[in-house]
């Protein structure tokens, strides 16, 4: 006979002892409130881990997947770095005042950078960059975590790692990837000594000072980490939580202060961030670009801090409805300040009237966002993930807008290499050059010439051999006339109209004869970034003319 043919089991009770009062009827053990348990776990931390490094580890193959010869900020951060490092090793002259026109510390990213490519080239130079990428993502995860949950965190991660901003950054050798993986930094320590006494938010003060010593842009970003140290304090503080921005603020006002003093370092701030020169992009098209480049993950992030700001959990368990939380006007606070950030850089454009940097920039607001993003994200769907779909349509579309662009961001400059191979053996150490993008050939030729010989083609000051000064495009005439340059490398883009200066005075020039042209693909991105910066080259074609002195 089988189990199912047996009648109903009668359980006898179990015999009273000696002393012991007989209980009446059955007892049917407590029945837990929920089938899993809120509390964390060894195992959930290390899935979360696990999940963590996959995200890294597809961050890192989308940044390793681009390829292109040296960007021309790269080879003059690159080359500066190598310069500074001479100076401070054997007292040679620097060939410019770099502290004066850069956008960061001559000193603080280009001279680390340039003893990893001296020992690894450029490809070790932009790996730098990559594992400071890398470590950016793990400590959004890390603090998001510490300001929501773990799937939060973990969502936060997954959207912010397939940005373009985050994958160019990731393999782009300029001060972008230090300076957001400090700002990060400062972040992190901001939220995790939350309940810590206020006098331990100080140690945030020199990171955030050092952030904006690397990329002055940064400082941008300062007035969020005091928000965060007020708000993130205040459940845990109460009203004392109001020392902790005073210290954050004076402990890094004092360093930024001891730091800039010295007109150097104040010419630079004014010339590439405060007093900068303004563009003629307008703020519809800067809008537009900011949409395409961000406006997904900040719609995602808005969406979260509205849902969090009405429910501060998804009550995916009835324990979960008696504990306790920030208030609905701290929720609130909280998601304006984070997604309030993301929108602080189209601003700061449009005040500027330039695209340059902006698609860095947005990454640098994406960072502050991508928390409420990845709270959008879980809240999308919903409890116990009831609707896995939405959130792999939302990371998919994240994922192919951010390989897309990243691929036409990253082949949007020529790729010089043999454009480098020909003039390699023209070039030596006396000869004075004319180059459209002279930081390029400077850099792959620097054991040949130095940056003093390559002259660029915005703005020239010449003194012909009459003693006559000339400005302008009338520097070039009168340059060309005398055969003052060696080599003349244009690109036909970077600055067509000194471009055509140039060509119509080499044009039936004695001095010179066209020694090449050489082609090069770029990509087809008419609302790219101005060609002082990435030029458009047409159709994604174009090509170098190279004349030499005869």
């Amino acid at each position: 006979m089988t189990s199912t043919d047996r009648g109903p089991r009668v359980v006898s009770p179990v015999p009273a002892q000696p002393g012991e009062q007989q209980p009446s009827g059955y007892h049917l053990p407590k029945v837990p409130e929920a089938a899993w348990s809120m509390a964390g776990s060894a195992r959930r931390t290390w899935v979360g881990r696990a999940v963590l490094l996959c995200v890294l580890a597809f961050q890192a193959a989308l940044s390793l997947r681009l390829e292109n010869t040296a960007f021309q900020d790269e080879a003059l951060y690159l080359t500066a770095g190598h310069a500074e490092l001479r100076h401070l090793l054997h007292g040679t002259p620097l060939p410019m005042d770099y502290a004066a026109y850069f956008s960061g510390s001559p000193q603080l990213y280009p001279v680390p950078a340039a003893i990893v490519d001296g020992w690894f080239g450029l490809p070790g130079a932009r790996t730098l960059s990559l594992l400071l990428m890398l470590g950016t993502t793990g400590l959004l995860y890390s603090f998001t975590r510490r300001l929501f949950n773990e799937r939060a965190a973990l969502a936060a991660a997954a959207l912010f790692a397939v940005l373009q901003s985050t994958v160019v950054m990731g393999y782009f050798a300029t001060y972008d990837a230090p300076a957001l993986f400090l700002l990060a930094l400062a972040t992190w320590i901001v939220v995790r000594t939350d309940r810590a006494p206020a006098h331990a938010v100080l140690l945030a003060a020199p990171v955030a000072a050092l952030a904006v010593g690397v990329k002055y842009a940064a400082g941008l970003y300062l007035p969020t980490l005091l928000g965060l140290a007020l708000l993130t304090a205040r459940p845990h503080r109460g009203r004392r939580a109001l020392v902790r921005p005073l210290l954050l603020l004076l402990g890094t006002g004092v360093l930024l202060a001891a730091a800039a003093y010295g007109g150097e370092v104040m010419a630079g701030v004014r010339h590439t961030t405060t007093a900068r020169e303004h563009g003629t992009d307008g703020a519809v098209y800067l809008l537009r670009r900011s949409a395409e480049w961000g406006g997904l993950v900040f719609l995602t992030a808005v969406g979260g801090a509205i849902a969090y700001a009405r429910q501060g959990r998804m009550q995916e368990s009835p324990l979960a409805r008696r504990l306790g939380g920030p208030s609905r006007r701290r929720r609130a606070m909280l998601g304006l300040l984070l997604c309030g950030t993301a929108l602080l850089a189209p601003a700061y454009q449009m005040h500027l009237g330039t695209v340059v940097s902006l698609f860095e920039h947005i990454g640098f607001g994406l960072l502050f966002a991508a928390p409420m993003a990845g709270v959008g994200l879980t809240r999308l769907m919903g409890a116990h993930v009831r609707h896995p779909h939405l959130g792999i349509a939302l990371w998919t579309a994240t994922l192919c807008l951010g390989i897309a662009q990243a691929d036409r961001r990253f082949g949007n400059w020529p790729d010089s290499s043999l454009m480098i191979r020909t003039i390699s053996a023209d070039v030596n150490d006396r000869g004075h050059y004319l180059c459209s993008t002279p930081e390029v050939p400077a850099y792959y030729l620097r054991d040949r010439t130095t940056r003093r010989q390559w002259q660029s083609v915005f703005g020239l000051a010449y003194t012909d051999r009459n003693h006559t000064r000339h400005t302008g495009d009338d520097a070039y005439r009168a340059a060309l006339r005398d055969g003052e340059f060696d080599l003349i490398v244009l690109d036909g883009s970077t600055n067509p109209r000194v471009d055509a200066v140039v060509t119509d005075a080499v044009r039936g020039n004695p001095h010179y004869r066209l020694l090449a042209h050489v082609p090069f693909h770029g990509a087809d991105d008419t609302d790219a970034d101005r060609p002082s910066r990435t030029a458009s080259f047409g159709e994604g074609r174009g090509y170098y003319r190279i004349w030499v002195k005869r």
